[in-house]
């Protein structure tokens, strides 16, 4: 990961991207946060650290407007967790629990890639082919065996 890059939010709720000296929206963050860029948002009046609340600001739109990630037993079994359990420990599994999910998810891919790369696409099409002619063996065998040459079967039907 890269450097943080310093993100001011001022009072009328508007972010300011210092490292192109430009506003950017909650959506330009994400963006940010997708390209594995770090981040870090201040209050431009406090200068206090509020990049967690951007974040859950983030996490809660995107709830919002795609199918959810968070349902609605587990949403309520986090916040019965808040006072309960000691915050770092359930932090740090979880954070664990989401690297090992993504380096699945990622090995998964490596795989799928495999198995469609060229060689298998070659290896499925020559099986294919040697499908098609065993078939048309068989069809040839067939026709021969009702004393029929494929050429003169079609014939016959079609003079009948």
């Amino acid at each position: 990961m890269e450097s943080k890059r310093i993100i001011k939010k001022y009072p009328n709720r508007r972010l300011y991207d210092t490292a192109i000296s430009k506003y950017i929206t909650l959506n330009d963050v994400r963006s940010l946060i997708l390209e594995d860029q770090g981040i870090q948002v201040v209050d431009a009046v406090t200068e206090e650290d509020i990049t967690r609340q951007i974040l859950m600001q983030i996490i809660n739109e995107q709830e919002n407007s795609t199918e959810p990630l968070f349902s609605t037993a587990l949403l309520s079994r986090l916040i019965r967790m808040y006072g309960g359990v000691v915050p770092g420990v359930f932090s740090r599994f979880m954070e664990q629990s989401i690297e090992v999910f993504m380096q699945h998810q990622a090995d998964y891919q490596k795989q799928m890639q495999r198995m469609f790369s060229d060689e298998a696409v070659r290896t499925f099409s020559r099986m294919a082919e040697e499908n098609l002619q065993a078939w048309q063996e068989m069809q040839k065998s067939f026709l021969k065996m009702a004393g029929l040459h494929p050429a003169e079967g079609k014939e016959k039907h079609d003079k009948g």
